[in-house]
């Protein structure tokens, strides 16, 4: 049995990432602000977790953290200058000028341009039968969505998952030198092709297309500022990471829980009108951000004593999205749920900035999915991504006729 006292997150293997859950139960129950052996702690209580990410008080900026671990390179560049490892001010500015972006008019801009995208996917699905899910589904979905609004062209799109994964990859509690190779090299590549695109843009700001958003980054202003030619590489380089490798493992996730879960699968095929709800609940189960992080501005009261100033915590998303104090039967899928608190998207100042487009995304990409293909089924063992902070399969083999 699991000697929960001597639990590490910094030396958690394949066992936990392949089902973290009866390890965070435990935690949960028994020692919900659980201290590693270098003084972090992690939390896995949902209302532990929820205070920490709506203080103010609690810091995002990660340059002293990423200069320990990075040293002077790609990766520690683009982890300090992105929008997500920031504060206030720093934080308050770019999110405002990032937002722009993502404005109503333009998300509605995006919802046919969304259909028409996974319509065409769809129909290459038909033409395979059987096919890998992540490869030939899930993945195409967020590349052709993110190479639409920063203007990608299509000889770089078949780089984009794993320019997201080596960069992702590299925020996993303990990463190896190769991992942190690959990240630099990532950083650097897509760095150069994101400059050249933005020099383009920049000098012909008509030729953007519908949804493409980087001419309003490039020219968007908040009280007379403008984002840095590095700002907008590295804010756009954030953008891939946001939208693509999440919605892969949200795509992917979902319809491993509903393979898993065929008589949830019956009740979307019967009332489609429930992918609203579905979509929530598939957050809640299946997270694809696994683990946040934080740094202790002040001390911080919570729920079995005082964090003080300086502790670095580490947040379970996965713990606190299945919390029975918040979820009745938290293990049980049910795309009835509601209320649905989960906090997939996390909350505060630094909640998703694209929550609503990955939610229009899951309702137009699986609802159509599930409809058109009511006797899927699996095909194969399927693997996942060998990461912590993110959850998601590598491979999904299925059926779909």
């Amino acid at each position: 049995m699991l000697d929960i006292a001597g639990f590490d997150l910094n030396t958690i293997g394949p066992d936990f990432i392949e089902n973290p859950h009866p390890v965070l139960h435990r935690l949960r129950a028994e020692d919900p602000i659980h201290r590693n052996a270098d003084g972090s702690v992690y939390l896995t209580r949902h209302d532990d977790c929820l205070k920490v990410y709506q203080s103010r008080d609690m810091l995002s900026d990660k340059t002293e953290a990423f200069g320990e671990k990075f040293g002077r390179c790609p990766l520690h560049t683009h982890h300090t200058t992105s929008l997500i490892f920031n504060d206030p001010p720093y934080h308050t500015v770019v999110r405002k000028l990032i937002s722009g972006a993502f404005t109503p008019r333009k998300l509605a801009e995006f919802e046919p341009l969304i259909g028409d995208i996974v319509d065409r996917l769809l129909d290459r699905v038909e033409d395979l039968g059987e096919l890998d899910l992540i490869e030939d589904f899930a993945k195409e979905l967020p590349t052709e969505i993110i190479s639409f609004m920063l203007g990608i062209p299509e000889e770089y799109r078949a780089r984009l998952r794993g320019y997201s994964l080596a960069i992702l990859g590299a925020l996993d509690p303990v990463v190896p030198a190769d991992r942190l190779a690959a990240g630099n090299t990532a950083v650097t590549e897509f760095g150069e092709i994101l400059g050249d695109l933005i020099d383009h843009r920049r000098r012909n700001p008509d030729g953007a297309h519908e949804g493409e958003v980087l001419e309003a980054l490039i020219f968007g202003e908040h009280e007379g500022r403008r984002l840095t030619q590095e700002e907008l590489i590295q804010n756009c380089i954030f953008l891939l990471n946001a939208g693509h490798e999440t919605t892969t493992s949200f795509v992917g996730n979902s319809v491993g829980l509903l393979l898993d879960n065929p008589d949830q699968h019956r009740l979307l095929l019967d009332d489609p009108a429930l992918i609203a709800p579905a979509v929530e609940e598939f957050l809640r189960v299946e997270s694809p951000l696994q683990i946040g992080n934080r740094l202790a501005g002040e001390d911080i009261q919570l729920s079995r004593g005082v964090l003080p100033k300086g502790t670095y915590i580490h947040t379970s998303i996965a713990a606190a999205n299945r919390d029975p104090e918040v979820f009745a039967d938290p293990d049980r899928v049910d795309i009835t749920r509601k209320p649905n608190r989960h906090i997939a998207f996390i909350t505060g100042i630094h909640v998703c900035l694209g929550a609503t487009l990955a939610r229009v995304e899951g309702r137009i990409a699986l609802g159509r999915f599930v409809q058109r293909f009511p006797k899927l089924v699996s095909n194969g063992p399927r693997t996942r991504v060998p990461l912590a902070r993110f959850r998601g399969y590598a491979t999904l083999p299925v059926r779909v006729g």
